[in-house]
């Protein structure tokens, strides 16, 4: 899947009201996109902020507006870095800005890249409205410039959001049209992505073993590609199909393929994806100690990131670790701090949830 643009009245989300926080955490598609949209919205489309800048900068036919050219190539950047860090709401004020001056230039292209990158971050805050939209122009954008490669993104992207929605047979229209387009032009990335989601609908649909097929045919195309996050996502992927037919050994060695190939792109998305199939695989195994130390990883990423919902996460998943144990006082007080954790996100909805929790095993 690929990427999006931004409204007006979205310009100084970096700094994020309270009301805004209580949107993203009360909107209960957040989980999902996080792991369905993310890693394959990281595609090679934006592979690094050098590939970015090459790919908008096109000849210039005004010498006034190279200044302004130069200032968004430069907030393109920067949003970039904020995207891949997985601070979406800061990365949105970078890129609208520079889509106002891609807009007042007249450059499509540009404008259409940034569509993209703005749709990811929209992904990772769980705004499907404005996600939707941006990748909706960008797609129309793609196909007036008769940009094959920017239509297979584009269709992937509407299409993943489509299976969001429930709309699997327009979503695999979707991928079909970006795999043909793919085959068309002999784009093995392209390949690759629509394979993968194609896999994605057949795991949604509970044909797992036809999933994990063209999983293994994606991640070929992948590696081919030199596509190390596109390989890492759908490794992932593949690593869930597994463990839904509980095959321990394929799981654990797939999640760890996709961790290790995260680890070395610095890939902190599909870090964190591998780390918690691999927690849920070690732990069903009753392999507790690795499942531990996994997660001191995970917390380390998290806080490194400064991520303080990925550190809520982090606080629950030793709670259900300590639970799963029979050590009640011990998960009661991770429970606590996500709690705490909770209430300075201002989600309410996710602090009852855990507040609850605490109660059920007080009882016990």
């Amino acid at each position: 899947m690929e990427r999006w643009y931004l409204p007006a009245k979205y310009k100084d989300c970096c700094r994020m009201t309270p009301e805004a926080w209580k949107k993203v955490g009360n909107n209960k598609i957040i989980f999902f996109f996080s792991v369905l949209l993310i890693g394959v919205l990281f595609n090679p489309t934006t592979t690094t902020a050098t590939d970015i800048t090459e790919q908008l900068h096109k000849p210039v036919r005004n010498p006034f507006s190279l200044s302004s050219r130069d200032e968004a190539d430069r907030l393109v950047r920067l949003g970039e870095e904020k995207l891949q860090n997985l601070s979406a709401d800061k990365a949105i004020s970078y890129l609208s800005k520079a889509l106002e001056i891609y807009h007042s230039i007249g450059d499509l292209k540009a404008q259409g890249l940034t569509y993209d990158l703005l749709s990811r971050s929209y992904v990772q805050l769980g705004w499907s409205k404005e996600a939707e939209d941006a990748m909706r122009r960008r797609l129309a954008i793609a196909r007036d410039l008769k940009d094959f490669r920017g239509q297979i993104f584009g269709l992937n992207n509407v299409g993943t959001l489509l299976l969001h929605k429930g709309e699997t047979l327009a979503a695999v229209k979707m991928f079909d049209e970006a795999h043909n387009i793919a085959n068309g032009i002999d784009s093995v990335e392209g390949k690759g992505l629509s394979l993968s989601n194609l896999g994605l609908v057949n795991f949604r649909l509970g044909h797992y073993n036809k999933a994990i097929k063209l999983y293994e045919r994606a991640v070929i195309y992948r590696r081919q590609g030199n596509n190390p996050i596109g390989e890492a996502n759908t490794l992932n992927h593949l690593g869930d199909a597994y463990s839904s037919l509980n095959k321990y050994q394929e799981t654990i060695g797939t999640y760890g393929a996709a961790l290790r190939i995260a680890k070395s792109t610095r890939d902190r998305v599909n870090q964190l994806r591998a780390i918690d199939g691999l927690v849920r695989a070690h732990s069903l195994a009753k392999r507790y100690d690795r499942a531990f130390e996994l997660l001191e990883k995970r917390l380390a990423i998290a806080q490194d990131l400064q991520n303080i919902r990925e550190q809520l996460k982090s606080f629950e998943e030793y709670a259900k670790l300590y639970e799963q144990l029979g050590n009640y006082s011990t998960a009661s007080n991770f429970y606590q701090r996500a709690v705490t954790l909770a209430r300075s996100l201002e989600d309410s909805k996710q602090e009852l949830i855990l507040l609850d929790k605490i109660t059920r095993i007080s009882h016990r």
